[in-house]
């Protein structure tokens, strides 16, 4: 009898999509409520994007942030994801 590996599987808050959670950008809100992204995938989180300056778009106008961590999420805070999403993009 052949076991299959189980791949994680996580829905994006833009897009809507499920994809595999490696393929993830994992958002989270530190203790001290401020809020990051996390490209390791390692640290607890529970939001995910995918790779794509559209899907964080489309999660701030759907609400999907807020939706994930049950609060209203700043412009600011969004601005900041944005940068350290071009940056992770360059990389």
């Amino acid at each position: 009898m052949s076991t299959t590996k189980k791949i994680p599987m996580r829905k994006c808050v833009g897009c809507q999509e499920m994809k595999n959670k490696k393929e993830m950008l994992r958002v989270l809100k530190t203790a001290e409520g401020e809020f990051i992204l996390d490209a390791t995938g390692r640290k607890n989180g529970r939001a995910y994007l995918c790779f794509s300056g559209k899907c964080l778009q489309e999660a701030i106008k759907n609400k999907g942030l807020e939706r994930s961590f049950k609060q209203a999420i700043p412009k600011e805070i969004y601005e900041n994801l944005e940068k350290e999403l071009e940056q992770l993009e360059h990389e």
